[in-house]
């Protein structure tokens, strides 16, 4: 799960740089650049703050952060057959624009 990777997204389609982000949220470009890098994760409250800013809830952060390499083996048939459908329909009720996912 790259939780990074997922606020790098929503940070580019709202072309905003590290720097302009890492301030509006209260933190230093130089955290934020760990974050979405994945050599540190965000504490909670970091997290709360990037997604109150983006208006979602921590839902959408994990569901764009989730790859079929974060589920055991055993369920990842049963994963890539509904977690498209499931996710899309989340996706959507926040808004998420489709280019995100």
């Amino acid at each position: 799960m790259n939780v990074g990777r997922a606020i790098k997204k929503l940070r580019k389609q709202q072309s905003l740089n590290q720097s302009e982000l890492a301030e509006r949220v209260g933190m230093t470009q130089t955290s934020l650049s760990q974050i979405e890098s994945g050599v540190k994760k965000p504490n909670s409250g970091s997290l709360k703050k990037i997604c109150d800013y983006f208006g979602v809830p921590e839902l959408v952060i994990y569901l764009l952060a989730t790859d079929v390499e974060d589920i055991p083996e055993r369920n990842r048939e049963m994963f890539e057959k509904i977690f498209p459908s499931v996710s899309g329909l989340l996706l959507d009720v926040f808004n998420v624009p489709k280019e995100l996912r």
